[in-house]
């Protein structure tokens, strides 16, 4: 059906604390041309998917911090649950719930389900799903005490199959959850921080496992291994390192399970993920792996393409103002037209590293929400006008836009994510499902606003100009005006 267009009028009026409220988020006059782009909400484009999945639970800090609430806000499809309660991790891993490596793993006391059993069911408060990852968190410290390889793959494996069965079948006064991502280790690339074996202990670990937790629990999904480093991405190109190679060569040819596979992206350009998802697709199908699902199971924002803030050898400065910029308003738009860009890329799931506090998080250290934080709250709630339609006018790495509406077809909305684009951008706004005068809501995220209103004057238009800080994200809320306002 086609819907009713509004008709034309003059321009669009904002009452003065607001033009000068949104002038104000500028810091700078931006050379750029200013960006036209065209929303049409006639053109469905299907709807728009919930990928905003995060790495770690609500509680922080040992429990100190609670962060449920504010998650539940995010309505984060899943979690990862990997590095938690990091530095010292007492939940989750392997070596938290099975102390005793030469323990019987067939016996219920054996394990130390506590803390975790609690982890995971203020995770699963939030409303997303668990992602479960079977192994150990990163070991900076150059004494490592987990992440050798087992002594005997079959007695982790046979570990491994306690855990799951716990969470899922009710085993040593556990549950029922139905956990269905099962991951077997993390970035085994990364050595000696995350494993300090060879390739070939690490892909005997893979074989055992995968192979022990498919026999007894058929229905769930096992893969891994989120890699870090699969191979230099070159223009659109991923040339894959021997490890990764043979890793999918021995899955192949064993015909192991690989239900999903779990990668990483760490980079300043929002378009980059976008790339590299449509690449390891194209690897996967390739090899075979048509089926297997495909998670960017760690993303974030990296300023400069650089980790400064985990290099101890820079001042302590350099690393304080990447933090600052990672949570801050640049980490935020680069969120924003991240998510926005993997709408139509090839990738099942993605989780943002993470959804806790301290750097690479979505709160400081005392449970503050920081600007990507908000950022991310305005996806979330994009997300409440699901039926995604047409736009034109985005640039690719700089300026992300999506736009959409209600089921019932009385709200719409529109969602900007400028990490690099142009201050000025006039939205061309055509077809809403309403004959009705519109009222048009605008909430900034930038280094002055964490998604406080400002709205506009009631007025039937086509145009909406926009003056926007880069980097910002801006969530335009419409909605028809109720007669007789």
């Amino acid at each position: 059906m086609k819907l009713p267009q509004i008709p034309p009028s003059p321009t669009l009026r904002l009452p003065a604390r607001t033009l000068l409220a949104l002038m104000a988020t500028a810091a700078s006059v931006s050379a750029a041309e200013p960006a036209g782009v065209t929303v049409d909400f006639s053109a469905p484009l299907g709807k728009m998917r919930a990928i905003h999945g995060i790495n770690k639970g609500p509680l922080a800090l040992g429990g100190l911090s609670d962060l449920t609430e504010p998650l539940k806000q995010l309505h984060p499809p899943s979690a990862r649950l990997h590095d938690c309660h990091w530095p010292n991790p007492d939940v989750v891993d392997i070596h938290a719930v099975f102390p005793n490596p030469d323990a019987d793993p067939t016996l219920p006391a054996s394990y130390d389900f506590r803390a975790t059993d609690e982890y995971i069911a203020a995770t699963l408060a939030t409303g997303a799903e668990i992602i479960y990852r079977l192994g150990q968190s990163i070991e900076w410290q150059k004494i490592k005490r987990h992440v050798d390889p087992p002594k005997d793959p079959a007695h982790w494996a046979a570990v491994c199959a306690g855990i799951v069965r716990h969470y899922n079948e009710g085993w040593a006064g556990g549950f029922h959850y139905g956990i269905r991502y099962w991951e077997i280790w993390n970035e085994p690339e990364n050595r000696p921080v995350m494993w300090t074996g060879n390739d070939a202990q690490f892909l005997e670990l893979y074989q055992v496992t995968a192979r022990t937790l498919r026999k007894e629990f058929p229905s769930i999904k096992i893969g891994g291994c989120g890699f870090g480093y699969y191979g230099d991405f070159e223009g659109t190109t991923i040339k894959l390192t021997p490890f990764l190679t043979s890793f999918l060569d021995l899955c192949r040819r064993e015909s192991l399970p690989l239900d999903f596979f779990s990668w990483h992206c760490y980079t300043d350009d929002p378009a980059e993920p976008v790339a590299r998802a449509r690449e390891v697709r194209r690897i996967l199908d390739a090899r075979g792996f048509k089926t297997t699902e495909s998670h960017l199971n760690e993303w974030n924002y990296l300023p400069d393409k650089k980790f400064a803030v985990l290099q101890t050898n820079l001042p302590i400065e350099v690393r304080q103002r990447s933090t600052e910029r990672m949570s801050g308003a640049p980490g935020g738009a680069y969120l924003v037209a991240t998510l926005i860009g993997l709408q139509d890329a090839p990738v099942d799931m993605t989780n943002f590293y993470h959804g806790e506090t301290q750097s690479f998080g979505l709160f400081t250290e005392v449970g503050a929400p920081t600007r990507n934080y908000h950022a991310m709250l305005a996806y979330a709630r994009m997300l409440e006008t699901p039926s995604r339609v047409s736009v034109a006018g985005g640039i690719p790495g700089k300026l992300a836009i999506m736009a959409g509406t209600d089921a019932a077809k009385k709200k719409a909305a529109i969602l900007i994510g400028n990490p690099g684009g142009p201050e000025e951008i006039t939205l061309t706004i055509s077809k809403l499902p309403w004959e009705n005068q519109t009222e048009a809501e605008v909430r900034i995220v930038d280094e002055s606003h964490t998604l406080e209103p400002a709205t506009y004057q009631t007025l039937l238009n086509s145009s909406l100009k926009l003056k926007l800080a880069s980097p910002a994200v801006a969530l335009v809320t419409l909605r028809p005006k109720a007669t007789g306002k």
